[in-house]
């Protein structure tokens, strides 16, 4: 029987076709986003695809193998293949088949299967022998302690994602509580989303909480669902962040919201060597070595005090180095923060492994509909190319050929029409080329941030913006995580980094925070017609497009015209 109101047409290689235009669309992406990855999303018909790691996330989160296969037959317009919902069930089964857990002695781990022909393939898998110290029974295998990351990312390999069971080290403690009016500051509470965010982590205490992934957008607060964790834990805590910027706005906010002591609170990074017992450092500076043969002195921070916490920020940007150094510390409790696991890497499955399965994400239009974050409008304005560039376009390589369509100066126009248009709002023209960007900073006359303007002078621009001193600010790729400017409502994209789906949603995320009367923000990105510029712009749009977003396609030639 064919369903004609519904839009899903599951296939037997496990890709979910989705038909944008049905009634029943949102409903549909809404519950298929949570155990499926978008791959692709033209006007019509998107294409998901349901992979082990997404049922693996989904099944950490609480979803059963029964609900999805419910979900499915309840949206599809055909029969779900009878394939598909073995599948769903098979690898759904696989998260918790293999357990971690503690023995007696304090440097071996149990590694346990009701399945004894898993336990034999761990004992004969090339990658895991290395690590089994030895065979306890037909279903159980003692790991050395020290081994606990690595064995998870081998076996994940394998096809068998472990419930990590054997508990965490307490760490120091370290008394914090949220300011309310007793603690004699503003009274203060987390939202509801983050307080469910704050359990779904913690799960009082648990050795099935301590260690996982929250996803929320831009704006919808990651930092109070991280001071929310440390208040539920009190411990001394290390949080790891994109840059210097982004360390001061965690320790201002930790500051105003919590009883934490100025003298309490240290900032490590290029400028500052401070270890307290709340220690905000940066990726950059504990990737720091001489030359590629070099150790990274920094990693010591890791060990120079008894963490019971450790925040990654944005860990979908998490650097290789820093997942080696992780997986020898499992044993400290991990909250990793983001606003999309989508890693351009591909290395979602290492988050998973040495960070934790994903336990919260709520769709970003959820949030919107209830005021959290801002309602956005998404435009894509496309733009032609000069025929005597276009000929340098055609015979250029591919890396050429996306700079000028990238650097076009048919752009231009069009951003100061924009500029004219919302020359009441707040804008950030962001673009990913220091030389267009130079170029755009000149013709406007306004101000530009990038990876080499200093930290002072970087500080002035973001807090002259902040207070309406400034209505314009350009930014290279360095704003394209954590930065706090709330009221930053309208963003201009002129370049991006090729097809990065996870900057596009770090870029909108920049003008998501609410608006103190309501209004919407906008979302321009300006790219060249019949070229990569198009062609890349189509996969960044793919996160976004997945949560519930869509750009309007305007012609730039009668745009200018209006």
């Amino acid at each position: 029987m064919i369903r004609h109101d519904n839009p899903l047409i599951v296939q037997g290689d496990k890709s979910v076709l989705v038909e944008v235009d049905s009634p029943r669309y949102e409903l549909a992406r809404n519950s298929l986003i949570r155990f499926a990855e978008l791959e692709k999303s033209p006007e019509h018909i998107h294409t998901y695809r349901i992979t082990p790691l997404s049922l693996w996330n989904a099944a950490a989160s609480g979803l059963t193998a029964q609900q999805v296969i419910v979900d499915l037959i309840e949206y599809s317009k055909y029969d779900v293949p009878q394939n598909v919902q073995r599948d769903i069930v098979e690898y759904t089964a696989r998260f918790g088949k293999i357990k971690l857990d503690r023995t007696d002695n304090p440097e071996e781990l149990y590694l346990s299967s009701v399945d004894p022909f898993i336990i034999e393939k761990i004992i004969h898998y090339k990658a895991t022998i290395p690590y089994v110290d030895r065979i306890v029974d037909a279903n159980t295998l003692v790991v050395k302690a020290e081994f606990r990351g690595i064995i998870k990312q081998q076996l994940i390999k394998m096809g068998f994602p472990v419930e990590d069971l054997a508990g965490y080290q307490k760490g120091d403690p370290y008394p914090i509580e949220i300011l309310d009016e007793t603690a004699g500051g503003m009274p203060f509470s987390l939202r509801h989303y983050q307080i469910e965010a704050v359990e779904a982590f913690y799960q009082s205490g648990s050795v099935r909480g301590g260690s996982g992934v929250i996803v929320l957008p831009c704006g919808a607060g990651k930092t109070i669902v991280g001071i929310g964790a440390m208040e539920k834990i009190k411990t001394q805590t290390l949080i790891l962040c994109t840059n210097v910027v982004a360390v001061r706005q965690w320790i201002d906010e930790i500051l105003d919201k919590t009883t934490v002591k100025k003298e309490d609170i240290g900032e490590y990074s290029g400028e500052k060597k401070e270890i307290k017992p709340i220690t905000v450092s940066t990726y950059q500076i504990l990737t720091y070595r001489k030359d590629k043969t070099a150790g990274f002195p920094h990693f010591k921070l890791f060990n120079s005090l008894k963490w019971g916490l450790i925040i990654y920020d944005e860990v979908h940007l998490l650097p290789a180095p820093v997942f080696r150094i992780t997986a020898s510390i499992q044993s400290t409790r991990r909250l990793g923060l983001t606003a999309t696991l989508v890693r351009e890497d591909g290395r979602e499955s290492d988050v998973f492994s040495l960070i934790g399965p994903k336990k919260q994400d709520i769709p970003w239009k959820d949030l919107e509909k209830d005021g959290w974050i801002a309602t956005a409008v998404c435009h894509e304005i496309r733009v032609n190319l000069k025929d005597h560039m276009r000929m340098q376009h055609a015979i250029s390589s591919s890396r050429v050929q996306y700079r000028i369509a990238c650097e076009n100066p048919a752009k231009i126009p069009v951003i100061e029409y924009l500029l004219e248009k919302h020359k009441d709002d707040n804008v950030l023209v962001i673009g990913q080329f220091l030389t267009q960007l130079h170029e755009i900073a000149d013709h406007i006359n306004a101000p530009i941030i990038t990876g080499s303007t200093k930290n002072e002078e970087r500080q002035k621009l973001y807090d002259d913006f902040k207070k309406g001193r400034l209505k314009i600010l350009i930014v290279s790729k360095v704003a394209n995580f954590s930065i706090d400017l709330p009221d930053a409502n309208v963003a201009i994209q002129v370049s991006g980094t090729f097809g990065s789906r996870q900057e596009e949603a770090q870029r909108l995320g920049r003008i998501l925070r609410p608006k103190k009367h309501g209004e919407h923000a906008h979302f321009y990105s300006v790219i060249t017609r019949e070229t990569v510029d198009q062609k890349y712009s189509a996969k960044r749009q793919l996160f976004l497009t997945e949560q519930g977003y869509s750009y309007e396609i305007i012609d730039g030639e009668n745009f200018l015209q209006q």
